[in-house]
């Protein structure tokens, strides 16, 4: 049966000559994967821009329950991205992102309010001029909401990941975080890189208490090097 939904693109992989396996985060039917036949052919050279991280889509998609790959029918870009994918900071960010949602998505199942969250955090980021050094750290925190474990304060996170020795260090980092905790993403706090680094390694700490397999991610080691 068809059906419509917005979707947000996480990563594909190439599937014979010309097609690929793409995995979507859906609004109607949460994370969903589908072949796409003949998008890499000469034919369609453009039609790959429609899968890259992060893409929002409009869909029109065959579906059925307990269905393995999926096919989609139409397809159309829902927002073109005006920054995103072309000032390198950025695109390492969606990258980081795009990663962090693959480890932490695992539902079949429609969740309209963590996909709006994600629609909406994925556009500030693409629409944000400036003073977006910070996101990576409140979209996690965020995300953590929507999938069941968010810290209320910041001494419950540190004490979880064992951080619960009271230096001058971690007493600014407890500061820092319990600023972000809660904060909106144009609310911007200033913080030193070191400082800011460091609560992106506690956050993901935390994060791989809580959710299966979230072992260490290929993009950080270039996030940490823009964060400075």
């Amino acid at each position: 049966m068809l059906h419509k939904t917005r979707g947000i693109v996480l990563n594909y992989i190439r599937y014979r000559e010309t097609s690929i396996i793409v995995k979507i985060y859906t609004e109607e039917f949460g994370l969903q994967t589908y072949i796409e036949n003949g998008v890499r052919s000469s034919r369609s050279r453009n039609k790959i821009a429609l899968f890259q991280p992060l893409t929002l889509l409009d869909l029109v998609v065959y579906h059925r329950d307990n269905g393995s790959i999926m096919r989609i029918s139409e397809i159309k870009c829902n927002t073109p991205f005006q920054t995103l994918p072309y000032q390198f900071v950025k695109t390492g960010i969606a990258l980081f992102i795009t990663e962090v949602l693959t480890k932490s998505l695992k539902e079949e199942s429609g969740n309209p309010d963590m996909f709006w969250f994600l629609f909406q955090s994925i556009l500030f980021l693409d629409n944000q001029p400036e003073a977006y050094e910070n996101f990576p750290i409140q979209f996690l925190l965020k995300l953590s909401r929507y999938l069941g474990f968010a810290p209320q304060q910041a001494r419950e996170l540190m004490e979880q990941i064992g951080e619960v020795r009271l230096t001058e260090s971690t007493e600014a980092e407890s500061e820092a975080l319990n600023g972000l905790i809660g904060r909106d993403y144009d609310q911007y706090l200033r913080l030193p890189g070191a400082v800011r680094r460091s609560l992106l390694e506690h956050v993901l700490r935390f994060y791989q208490l809580h959710v299966e397999n979230f072992n260490e991610l290929r993009s950080l080691p270039v996030l940490k090097e823009m964060m400075n």
